[in-house]
């Protein structure tokens, strides 16, 4: 998916500089301005932002990268682009281009949930085994939530109903029905960052405690 924006965003790119240099004539700079681009953002991914969230800037940038591939094939058949002055098409081209970009990156913001699901699977069942949470501080500073549930729902599977990020941080998690037995779930969810005091329940209404306070 963010790389599939990032083609998009790319393409974009591509267009709006390609109708831009009209007046110049240098259409070859059109893919090479979107590779340098490309290449800015894998960098700052790697070496400004790191960890889980510059893995996802390095994504976004390889996208742009083949958008900037795609673009140098595209050319040759961009014969019948002459330098010339805008036309009315043009400058509607380069107001709506930016735009769009804006649009897709706002869309992209809204989109992102605030956490991610780092692992999530079925262990054996221990006798009277009680549901309980654990937080660990991984890469970056970041959280990770571990949620495990209790010998009474055996078979069972756990998913991330919602998180709430605002203000004090609220895992809710919904408890599915898998239909066999094959152990008692657990979940563990990635955070930027948690905000006391953490609660953890069940879309039933169920808390479920800190591993210390079981």
């Amino acid at each position: 998916m963010i790389s599939l924006v990032g083609f998009i965003i790319g393409a974009c790119i591509f267009l709006f500089t390609l109708i831009a240099l009209k007046k110049t004539g240098k259409f070859h700079l059109s893919p090479i301005v979107t590779f340098l681009i490309a290449v800015f953002i894998v960098l700052y991914g790697l070496f400004k932002v790191r960890g889980f969230e510059g893995m996802g800037f390095g994504i976004l940038g390889v996208g742009i990268l083949i958008a900037a591939i795609v673009g140098t094939w595209f050319l040759p058949f961009t014969k019948g682009l002459k330098q010339s002055e805008f036309n009315r098409v043009d400058k509607s081209i380069l107001f709506i281009v930016p735009v769009l970009i804006f649009a897709i990156i706002g869309w992209t913001i809204i989109l992102d949930k605030g956490y991610w699901i780092n692992e999530e699977g079925v262990i054996v069942a221990g006798k009277d085994t009680p549901s309980y949470y654990d937080v660990f501080t991984i890469s970056e500073g970041k959280k990770l939530i571990y949620i495990q549930l209790g010998e009474k729902y055996e078979g069972k599977h756990i998913e991330v109903k919602d998180v709430k990020t605002i203000g004090n941080t609220e895992v809710t998690v919904k408890v599915v029905d898998k239909g066999k037995p094959e152990g008692i779930p657990f979940i563990k969810i990635g955070l930027d960052k948690i905000v006391e005091p953490l609660v953890v329940q069940t879309t039933d209404g169920e808390i479920i405690n800190s591993k210390f306070n079981n």
